[in-house]
């Protein structure tokens, strides 16, 4: 059987996955709330393998400091994400990595992911990864795409665009849910527009 591939973004509602210098929004824009932080701790305590590209865990062991740094506890979501198994996807990272459970494969993301789907026990999901998960919807591996929509506009701090560069794809909506009464979370079958 083929493991179920997520890929999941957060974004503003002008398709920002991040904010620049000046932006001065605070994580999720400042806009999580209990509901949202307790379903997103619900979808990373489900067992599942983490799939990030070379960037994204650049970023993520930037942001969460040094495994000899992180006071577990203090962010529930984070230590979970730090702890589930972890492939990086990327040609010029090599090992040791300063994430537990966390690998490295090397190649071409496509073919690396379409190895991990026929191999993997558990479903894969993506956090960020752009230019990654762009290539993989486009190759047909990804099977949901979860986007978390943000009550913001940044157009003026917004940095990278969610699905800038992206091919054209027809989206099919599984699910659906608000948070908080203003964060909605929509989740998508995509399939390449013909």
């Amino acid at each position: 059987m083929t493991a179920s591939y997520t890929f999941d973004i957060v974004s503003t509602l002008d398709g920002f996955g991040s904010y620049g210098e000046g932006g001065d929004w605070g994580g999720y824009w400042g806009k999580q709330g209990p509901e949202f932080l307790a379903h997103r701790l619900a979808q990373c305590e489900a067992e599942q393998r983490m799939v990030l590209g070379a960037n994204t865990y650049r970023e993520f062991v930037e942001i969460l400091g040094p495994s000899a740094e992180r006071t577990p506890g203090a962010d529930p979501i984070n230590d979970r994400m730090v702890s589930m198994p972890t492939t990086v996807v990327s040609s010029t990272i090599t090992g040791p990595l300063d994430w537990p459970n966390a690998s490295v494969a090397s190649g071409d993301a496509v073919d690396v992911v379409a190895r991990l789907k026929a191999e993997s026990d558990v479903p894969l999901r993506s956090h960020g990864s752009l230019s990654m998960n762009r290539a993989l919807m486009a190759a047909g591996l990804v099977d949901r795409l979860q986007v978390t929509l943000f009550p913001v506009i940044s157009g003026q701090t917004g940095m990278a665009p969610v699905f800038g560069g992206a091919a054209d794809f027809d989206l099919e909506l599984l699910e659906t849910r608000t948070l908080d009464g203003r964060t909605q979370e929509l989740v998508y079958r995509p399939s390449p527009h013909r």
